[in-house]
């Protein structure tokens, strides 16, 4: 760790000092609300609803155990019937980064170059019932965004669930409106609730990335139908359309941009199959999404007007509830298939047909719901195309490739999980110190953007807190 801390901070005495005062911050917090923690009380919306501790349904928010999963996936109803108080949240997410080197001019506008503290995230959400008699529940956020400053509809998940029996074996059926490709899914390994699950907003990360990774978050709509049937086999389809531009402004997110409006819908599909015994869950599944969309926009004049992207993801998942320790393994690799007419004929790429892929792996343990440790490995490859990957200051590439790799590691402390303080008995916090190293960054490790920076000069030390009440 030690030698880590000088990698990061490139043996600057004063980054050291900083980084030592956060930590002991942190940890300080931590320390005076245990101190007032009692045994299991009532926490947020869901566990409001459920009358259970955060433990129940997370092995450390936001991953599910296999409760968790059984309540996501029958409509988030379980529970006392009539929506309370208690079904709505807050949420923050207060940060501190160190960068590996300062960014000129400032990470973002109002930041310094290096050395920034943040609350980047501000939400209110309301998760649990509507109409528990039909099964109609919902989990919908609203989020200010302090980077951006700018308030927006966040992750969004409204279902009508419905159970039935074939052959002997239930059935859990339902149709879901919402607003993010796999934020419907019940285990942690596609985009929307992969890991990292948070971290620096204010940090640099390589820009290439499948559609399905979150281009589309927010910024589209979708309609979908989804089963399980024996607690063994999940299927699911959506179809997602973009938002009117209109639309789009009043939630916040902006009206239609280049490169993320879809033409037509964009179908999702998802397929797992669940094993469970004693202790243990294993899935292994797979998810993809097809979509058309205008590389500019309005399209006038152009032709052909759209790009076609085919994203098709693997992934696997083992988790064992032990009574002291869970531990939970995941895999994800993403294969996406680029074909890039329009970007080609306006002079946007320099290929007509790309591929660009990803993998990642991850290991998990959380200690009695209190001490958490994650160790993590990403890796992204694809087409040299100098025309989407040219040099540039930071973001850019000098080999014209997305190719970047690295390792992120994190300690996690949750004073919480069981119960909150008896002044604030629905409270809950994850405490986190995260490091990630880059191997590689936008296909090179020294000056890979042309302009001087190094793959480790993006290497950062985030401390994090993540509050619920």
């Amino acid at each position: 760790m030690r030698q880590a801390m000088r990698q990061a901070t490139g043996g600057n005495p004063t980054t050291a000092a900083a980084l030592a005062s956060g930590l002991l911050l942190v940890s300080f917090l931590g320390v005076e609300l245990a101190l007032h923690a009692p045994t299991a009380k009532a926490i947020p919306a869901f566990a409001g609803q459920t009358g259970l501790p955060c433990a129940a349904c997370h092995a450390g928010f936001p991953q599910l155990t296999p409760t968790g999963r059984m309540f996501k996936l029958n409509g988030y109803v379980l529970g006392k019937p009539a929506p309370t108080f208690k079904n709505f949240a807050v949420m923050f997410q207060p940060g501190y980064t160190v960068l590996g080197k300062g960014v000129p001019g400032g990470v973002s506008n109002g930041f310094n170059e290096n050395y920034n503290f943040d609350v980047q995230q501000t939400s209110l959400f309301y998760g649990g019932a509507l109409v528990q008699s039909i099964g109609l529940g919902a989990f919908v956020q609203a989020t200010y965004d302090d980077d951006q400053k700018q308030i927006h509809w966040d992750n969004t998940d409204i279902r009508l669930a419905r159970s039935a029996t074939i052959g002997g074996k239930s059935l859990v059926y339902g149709v879901t409106f919402n607003n993010n490709p796999s934020v419907t899914d019940l285990w942690n390994t596609t985009p929307a609730w992969g890991y990292p699950f948070f971290g620096s907003e204010l940090g640099e990360a390589p820009g290439a990335k499948p559609l399905i990774s979150g281009a589309f978050a927010q910024t589209v709509y979708g309609v979908g139908a989804y089963a399980d049937w024996n607690n063994l086999i999940y299927a699911e389809f959506d179809l997602y359309k973009s938002l009117p531009n209109a639309t789009g402004d009043a939630l916040g997110v902006g009206a239609t941009s280049s490169g993320h409006s879809i033409d037509g819908v964009a179908p999702y599909w998802r397929v797992a199959v669940e094993k469970n015994w004693g202790r243990n869950s294993w899935e292994v599944g797979t998810f993809g999404l097809y979509a058309s969309v205008y590389p500019t926009y309005p399209a006038t004049g152009i032709s052909p007007a759209t790009d076609q992207y085919t994203d098709i993801g693997l992934d696997s998942q083992y988790q064992f509830m032990g009574q002291d320790n869970i531990v939970t393994l995941g895999a994800t690799y993403i294969h996406e298939d680029q074909n890039l007419g329009s970007s080609f004929s306006q002079g946007l790429s320099a290929n007509s047909h790309d591929t660009l892929d990803s993998f990642q792996v991850t290991a998990q343990e959380l200690y009695k719901q209190t001490v958490g440790g994650t160790l993590s490995y990403f890796k992204t490859w694809g087409s040299t195309d100098t025309g989407l990957y040219a040099p540039a200051p930071i973001s850019g590439s000098t080999k014209g490739t997305p190719n970047s790799s690295g390792i992120t590691a994190e300690l996690d402390y949750y004073p919480f999980n069981n119960g909150g303080p008896k002044f604030l008995p629905w409270f809950n916090v994850k405490f986190a110190v995260q490091y990630t190293y880059f191997l590689q960054f936008n296909g090179g490790n020294h000056n890979y953007d042309g302009f001087g920076r190094n793959a480790t000069d993006n290497n950062q030390i985030f401390l994090g807190a993540w509050i619920l009440f």
